[in-house]
């Protein structure tokens, strides 16, 4: 029998994708909201207590919103969010399967799952591996920099690119206070928030993550050692030599896929080291990141329909 799933707001860049993803799958039966009542709340609760599970791709206050009346309501209906609102909250596992020993277990037996930002996701699966072992001190002082397409910035960003009204690249975030750097810090595992600086480029989808941070010279080829080791056996996240991503990272090279691919780069004989993640925002960055939990938390195929 197909699992009921409801995507409260699929008409976005994230639900979208997500929806064509398990469209496509005989194990996965979509509640669907009649076009015209996909703002009426009560249509929504009605679709959330039929479904066994549900992704929330909704702003911060709305999916907040719907969390809170499932608990008082104590409907039993599981919960994907995509949005930012609940990445730092305990009460929520946070949908990041390659984090930690432990994780994948962690999301299979979750009511409530957080899915990670695009930008996080590159950097805590270079970040917290390091630290774990030692390599990055969780007091360092790490610098963090790249550039997406402009999907990750929403609905706002892409209608400004796609009208015309934007054109160019451009850094933003400036002010260090970016939504994703709770989520970096606590799930990276470090002491204070990195200093962080990203960049939009006038292209649609794809995105590469650049940690900068000194290290010893022995670090820098046992950093590339503990990345390996720790993702070996996965599904989607993969150490890739450094002439992988040299001499230019191509940021959309994983475009429609939910992989990650990982380098590590650097001066042995200054300790500069360069740490790099590709990957696609929207896939793994977003709906194959959804997607791949819902697979953990229905009991199937980590992979299916990825």
């Amino acid at each position: 029998m197909a699992h009921k799933v409801f995507i409260d707001g699929d008409v976005g860049t994230t639900g979208l994708q997500i929806r064509e993803r398990l469209e496509r799958r005989d194990d996965i039966a979509l509640v669907r909201v009649d076009p015209d009542k996909r703002k009426d709340l009560g249509a929504r609760l009605a679709a959330l207590a039929e479904a066994e599970l549900a992704i929330l791709c909704l702003p911060d206050a709305a999916a907040k919103e719907i969390a809170a009346i499932c608990a008082a309501e104590g409907l039993p209906t599981r919960l994907i969010d995509a949005s930012t609102a609940h990445r730092t909250d305990p009460d929520w596992v946070f949908g990041f399967a390659e984090l930690a020993p432990g994780q994948r277990d962690s999301i299979r037996t979750a009511k409530r799952v957080s899915n990670p930002g695009c930008w996080s996701t590159g950097a805590i699966a270079l970040i917290r591996p390091l630290v774990d072992a030692g390599i990055i001190a969780p007091d360092a002082s790490l610098a963090i920099s790249g550039v997406s397409g402009y999907s990750g910035g929403g609905k706002a960003m892409i209608e400004e690119f796609e009208s015309g009204a934007a054109s160019g690249s451009f850094l933003y975030g400036a002010a260090q206070s970016h939504k994703h750097l709770p989520e970096i810090t606590l799930y990276g595992g470090l002491a204070h928030q990195p200093v962080f600086v990203p960049s939009v480029g006038q292209y649609a989808q794809g995105m590469a993550v650049a940690v900068e941070v000194t290290l010893g010279a022995d670090d820098i080829a046992r950093a590339g050692e503990v990345l390996s080791r720790h993702y070996a056996g996965g599904n989607f996240v993969s150490l890739v030599a450094p002439a992988a991503h040299e001499p230019r990272v191509m940021p959309q090279a994983l475009n429609g896929t939910n992989r990650m691919e990982l380098s590590v780069h650097g001066n042995p004989d200054t300790g500069s080291a360069t740490l790099i993640a590709v990957l696609d925002n929207l896939g793994k960055g977003a709906s194959g990141a959804a997607v791949q939990n819902l697979n953990l938390m229905l009991g199937l195929g980590e992979a299916a329909g990825l």
